[in-house]
């Protein structure tokens, strides 16, 4: 078969599932990942005779797709603050917001030495990894609940060229013995069962749920934890990072406020959505 007609049976194939837009954007990233072929060479080459077995191989992503596996998964990778990271169904897929809470560390830890840093629930590593590529006079340590979740971070770490402290812990059972960090961050579960309704087939279907959803009658469950393991273990005027819920801002505020912290700040992503919150520790 030749490219051209690759493409158009592609196109043909998901019209019905996806946005021409979204389906063209599945196509390039697919031929990237099995052709080697770049936009531009794709354009070039509309004639060129693609093998039976790299054929069979956007058969079975078309297979996928139809049933709203995230393209992420299919191809095993996804690129975050501009570094490439493995991802599969045991890690959730690094979100532009996520990008964002990284921006803001970055950009106010940037000038400090010396500092150390935990990520409470590391997933893929995206957060510690990216802040280790960005913090070379920080100190990175991530843990986890997931086993499964940990070996894709630790083989992210080593992709990336990145030294990162790894613990398979639950933070609602450990002991950090003692540990004292400058910079404590989190992006944990918070979408509520009541909002999965809204969401799409490839993320409710396919995505971890294990770090995406809360108990509506406790959607704040895992920042008042983290907030409270985070009085014993965060320096004196340590700072406290969260990526949050869009609509409940204002909640994690007031909760965070109860735990005694201050200087707190809510921050609003691209598109204008209340998605990030700040915090010191007296």
């Amino acid at each position: 078969m030749i490219l051209k007609s690759l493409r158009n049976n592609f196109t043909k194939a998901l019209i019905d599932y996806y946005p021409e837009t979204e389906i063209a954007s599945f196509f390039h990233l697919l031929s990237e990942h099995i052709l080697r072929m770049q936009r531009i060479d794709i354009a070039q080459n509309l004639y060129a005779v693609i093998s039976g077995k790299k054929h069979e191989k956007f058969l079975n992503a078309l297979d996928k797709l139809r049933n709203h596996v995230p393209i992420q998964y299919i191809i095993g990778n996804t690129e975050f603050y501009n570094l490439t990271f493995k991802v599969d169904a045991d890690t959730l897929i690094p979100r532009p917001e996520t990008e964002e809470l990284v921006a803001w560390i970055i950009n106010d830890q940037k000038n400090k030495q010396n500092i150390s840093i935990l990520d409470v629930g590391t997933g893929s590593g995206c957060i510690a990894i990216a802040l280790a590529k960005n913090l070379p006079n920080a100190k990175v340590f991530a843990l986890d609940i997931s086993e499964k979740a940990l070996k894709i971070a630790k083989q992210n770490a080593i992709d990336n060229e990145v030294n990162v402290e790894f613990f398979e812990a639950d933070i609602f059972d450990f002991d950090f013995e003692n540990s004292q960090f400058d910079v404590i961050v989190s992006n944990p579960p918070y979408v509520r069962d009541l909002e999965k309704e809204t969401m799409s087939p490839n993320v409710l279907n396919h995505e971890p749920h294990l770090a995406l959803f809360v108990k509506d009658e406790d959607p704040l469950l895992f920042y008042r934890k983290i907030g409270e393991v985070a009085n014993s273990i965060l320096k004196s005027k340590g700072f406290l990072y969260f990526e949050i819920n869009e609509f409940l801002g204002d909640l994690t505020r007031q909760l965070v406020k109860r735990l005694n912290y201050r200087d707190i700040e809510l921050k609003k992503d691209l598109s204008r959505k209340d998605r990030m919150l700040k915090a010191n520790k007296k």
